[in-house]
């Protein structure tokens, strides 16, 4: 009988067969160890008496921002990179580690949205640089708030940079709205971080509720007015009065404390409405002014299609292309200029539209008729001239034979 072979087991084999034998770590694992020495340049940590290891230079930086306090016996956590090094130990990555963690809690903002500190690093054209713990991101200028929103008119560049710059080293309140580890994108959001503010005060408010507040905001097409726990509305141009307004700048600026009426809410956004407040000057238009009544008025504005025309201060008026002449009109700034002031007729009164119909027909007619006078008295001068003139030439003419006869004769 031949004797069978026994192998013996190598101790490897039976450590990783026994399920209480301790797992030794390989590249790419979490371990978390001790930290036994610490200096600028390196750190040791002691891997649960397994083995000791070592980050180095670089491998220290941390993404998440938990390794700028750490100390001697503090718990790290950090990225195996090798296994062993030339002096026997472990290499890890607290950058690595960092990275992961960092990223993962960004993840986590964004799936729950929550609201975050972004500190502003820098600025361009296009918006914010940013930095939530380590990791840099972007705050596109689209996805700033009504108040930090750089209002510049003409948009002028070089200011609008000056004013996004204004915000560097400043800590704003933000959303995360986009995010791709692999591609290293970060892109947070102060507007959505707003909105979410706006939607939890807004409730106490109603459509009809007067509010107080300070004009943060000066447009082309209205006022942002800031009222309540931090609640922001929109004046439209049309709200701001009962008179028609070519710029909102003439009737209101920055820092006017305003009272408004709410006219509508929608979703985060608050409509405003400040001639609501004030008495509709319009409700008496006919105890001053009656259809076919002479009036003057200052042109304010001109467009293709007529021109508008101050009475008084509440009410203005319009005269139609078609009013301004009894012939064809092809540009009324032939006819009429703005700030200067006009006759005009009155053709219809519509308080409830607020409108005033204007023509300027009647002047014209009158314009007409001496412009002709003066052409007919110019030409009866002209005529009188000419015949003075013939009568001249004949006198003269008789002179010369005369003078003609007289020297034949002698």
């Amino acid at each position: 009988m031949s004797e069978e072979k026994t192998t013996t087991p190598h101790p490897m084999d039976l450590l990783l067969q026994d399920e209480k034998a301790v797992i030794v770590p390989k590249e790419g694992d979490l371990v978390t160890g001790t930290i036994i020495s610490l200096s600028k340049n390196e750190i040791y940590l002691d891997i649960d008496g397994i083995t000791t290891g070592i980050i180095l230079g670089r491998e220290i930086y941390d993404e998440s921002d938990e390794t700028s306090a750490l100390k001697i016996g503090d718990k790290a956590t950090a990225t195996v990179v090798g296994l062993d090094n030339e002096n026997g130990y472990m290499e890890l990555s607290l950058r690595e580690a960092g990275h992961k963690k960092a990223w993962d809690t960004l993840e986590e903002l964004y799936r729950e949205g929550t609201i975050v500190d972004s500190k502003v690093i820098d600025a361009n054209k296009g918006g914010l640089m940013i930095k939530i713990g380590n990791v840099v991101g972007f705050l596109p200028v689209s996805q700033l708030t009504i108040e930090h929103y750089p209002r510049i008119e003409g948009g002028d560049k070089s200011k609008i940079l000056t004013h996004l710059k204004s915000f560097v080293n400043q800590a704003l309140k933000t959303k995360v709205i986009d995010i791709n580890e692999k591609e290293e994108k970060l892109i947070v959001s102060e507007k959505a971080a707003w909105n979410d503010k706006q939607k939890k005060v807004i409730s106490k408010f109603n459509v009809g509720d007067k509010v107080e507040g300070k004009v943060t905001g000066v447009v082309d097409f209205g006022a942002f007015v800031e009222f309540g726990d931090g609640l922001e509305g929109l004046v439209h141009i049309s709200e701001l009065a009962w008179q028609r307004i070519d710029n909102p700048r003439d009737v209101i600026k920055v820092g006017d404390h305003v009272k408004a009426e709410i006219i509508d809410i929608e979703n985060t956004k608050i409509s405003l409405s400040i001639k609501k407040l004030q008495k509709d000057p319009w409700v008496e238009v006919a105890a001053k002014y009656q259809i076919g009544q002479k009036v003057k008025g200052k042109v304010l504005k001109v467009n293709p299609f007529g021109a508008f025309v101050e009475l008084d201060t509440d009410i203005h008026g319009l005269v139609h292309i078609s009013e301004l002449s009894s012939k064809k009109v092809a540009n009324p700034e032939d006819l009429v200029t703005v700030g200067k002031e006009y006759e005009f007729t009155i053709l219809t009164i519509e308080p409830k539209h607020h409108r005033l119909g204007l023509s300027l027909k009647g002047i014209d007619t009158k314009k007409d008729a001496k412009n002709k006078e003066e052409k007919q008295d110019e030409k009866k001068d002209k005529a009188e001239k000419s015949s003075k003139e013939k009568v001249v030439k004949e006198k003269k003419k008789e002179e010369k034979t005369e003078e003609k006869k007289d020297k034949e004769t002698k």
